[in-house]
């Protein structure tokens, strides 16, 4: 029980960025990122050509208490008869069972341009800010530990982010820098000399797909998400999942020297589809007994398509 203890703790430290030396910190990351790609790139607002509502919800490391969850809600629409998109962006990542909250809400904007008779090029902008708490007293529970230090109430730090979409009805690619400011938090109510608890790096991102036709009834998709920070490795994403009958997708996922994923999903309608996605690590972390894998839920509900100037294939 105690090396579970201490090994908890450790591992919450590493996720707060910072508290160990940690001086870059990722955004959270996603297994089906082709279904939530507002949430990494503004320029998607609109693009689906309707009433688009998308949620998504990651366990990461199930099994390891105090393991970190996230939240992802998109809500986006095109304007009619205009070139604009616009939506809304909330992400909430809990770390440690609420030692640490931290709450991205955005306004997000876009403007599509017609490339040639079936391609569209899209420019987006989003703007708002993160919430940040931080409960030391959740630190002060563990075994031998002790914390001398003022909780983090709700601190806001505005930001903004721009992407670039590109799509036709078979292809995508996007680049995306989400957040643009590089914020530094820090706690000086222990004395006149600011403590450094964690900072936030630029992560920039790329991502790309495409559909092939493999028969009347079968369509073969692959896609690809790169993610770059600086003071943090590589993380390389990608998916291949077959669609049958344009209602039932199924696939697996490889994240470089991070894990490997089963992906499916079902389009139970022409509004409402669900996925679901089991990842496993390949790290030394997927070999321990407090590590059952990590899942995520997809679901989207969306209005009858209804604005034709604009491709909005169900594919992506």
């Amino acid at each position: 029980m105690m090396m579970h203890t201490k090994f908890r703790l450790l591992l919450l430290f590493f996720l707060m960025g910072g508290a160990l030396g940690l001086y870059a910190q990722q955004d959270a990351q996603y297994t089906q990122y082709m279904y939530n790609t507002m949430s990494v790139n503004p320029a998607y607002a609109g693009s689906r050509g309707q009433l688009s509502l998308a949620a998504l919800y990651r366990s990461q490391w199930v099994g390891l208490e105090g393991s970190p969850e996230t939240f992802t809600i998109n809500l986006h629409s095109p304007i009619r008869n205009s070139r604009v998109g616009y939506g809304i962006s909330i992400v909430n990542d809990n770390i440690g069972d609420g030692v640490v909250q931290e709450t991205y809400i955005d306004a997000v904007v876009s403007y599509t341009i017609d490339v040639s008779r079936d391609a569209r090029l899209s420019f987006g902008l989003k703007a708002g800010g993160n919430l940040l708490s931080l409960d030391f007293n959740g630190l002060r529970k563990f075994q031998e530990e002790t914390v001398d230090a003022d909780n983090i109430d709700n601190r806001f730090t505005p930001n903004f982010g721009l992407g670039i979409y590109y799509h036709t009805d078979r292809f995508y690619a996007g680049l995306s820098a989400p957040n643009l400011l590089q914020s530094e938090h820090f706690d000086n109510s222990a004395g006149s000399e600011e403590t450094f608890l964690s900072a936030d790096r630029i992560n920039f991102y790329m991502i790309t797909g495409y559909v092939f036709d493999l028969n009347g009834n079968l369509k073969f998709k692959p896609a690809l998400l790169t993610k770059v920070v600086s003071g943090a490795p590589l993380q390389l994403d990608l998916s291949a999942s077959f669609l049958f009958n344009e209602k039932f997708s199924f696939g697996a996922a490889y994240r470089w020297d991070a894990a490997i994923s089963g992906l499916v999903g079902f389009q139970l309608n022409e509004q409402l589809m669900i996925g679901l996605a089991y990842d496993r690590e390949t790290t030394e972390l997927g070999g321990t007994q407090f590590n059952d894998g990590s899942f995520e839920v997809f679901l989207r509900w969306e209005l009858v398509r209804s604005f034709e100037r604009l491709i909005s294939p169900r594919f992506f």
